[in-house]
């Protein structure tokens, strides 16, 4: 079984230090340059590295990159226990490396593309619950067993990711992965809301597995 090697652990950390380093940086260039990316330009960045990242390790580990996603692989009992640490340990070291280089490379930013509120706290919270459970919902309906894979899984997968973070973007930061969040939070040192990007996400996904096991006669879990 291939995602229970440290093949697969490595395929997490780089996947996800990848899709942390692009997303961010496509925020931190944004703010440098005077908005020349966009909102819209960082949707589409998020969108396109998670969907290349899908097809890139998607056969090695599954390309959760999301510990919120392993969370709900778990709870959908499509995924055994004692790989979540690991996956979820990878997927964190992957976010803060991909942090600190970014640190390294513009140490003037001060939030390094933080996901921070820019609205009420609960407005956000319901958002970040809302968006992933758009996510896993999507995810557990593409997926082969444990692992983002197939023809259209990255882009059904990353069309989620950019669709979410046009509209919640300019108000939760449409994060939907605690790893994502984890990163820029730590090396910047803005943790004070950090809980709501942890809790939210793995709620949504949770959601998400309740609602399959609802509309799904089979299929959705084991």
């Amino acid at each position: 079984m291939s995602n229970s090697k440290p093949k697969a652990w490595l395929a997490e950390f780089l996947g996800t230090f990848l899709l942390v380093f692009a997303g961010t940086a496509a925020i931190v260039v944004n703010d440098l340059s005077a908005g020349a990316i966009t909102q819209v330009g960082i949707a589409l960045v998020f969108g396109l590295i998670v969907a290349a990242m899908i097809y890139t390790f998607g056969e090695i580990s599954g390309a959760h990159l999301n510990p919120a996603v392993t969370l709900g692989f778990y709870y959908a009992r499509r995924f055994s226990g004692k790989h979540v640490m690991p996956y979820i340990l990878s997927q964190c070291l992957g976010a803060i490396s991909a942090s600190f280089l970014l640190h390294l490379l513009f140490p003037e930013h001060a939030s390094l593309g933080a996901t921070l509120p820019h609205g009420a706290l609960a407005q956000t919270f319901i958002l970040e619950i809302l968006i992933t459970f758009m996510l896993m919902l999507t995810i557990i309906q593409v997926a082969t067993g444990a692992k983002e894979i197939g023809n259209l899984a990255g882009i059904a997968i990353g069309g989620v990711v950019a669709c979410a973070a046009l509209f919640a973007g300019p108000i939760s930061g449409a994060s939907m992965n605690p790893a994502r969040s984890i990163g820029p939070a730590l090396i910047s040192g803005n943790l004070t809301v950090l809980w709501l990007y942890l809790l939210g996400p793995t709620l949504g996904s949770m959601l998400a597995i309740v609602s399959c096991r609802g509309v799904r006669e089979k299929n959705c879990c084991r």
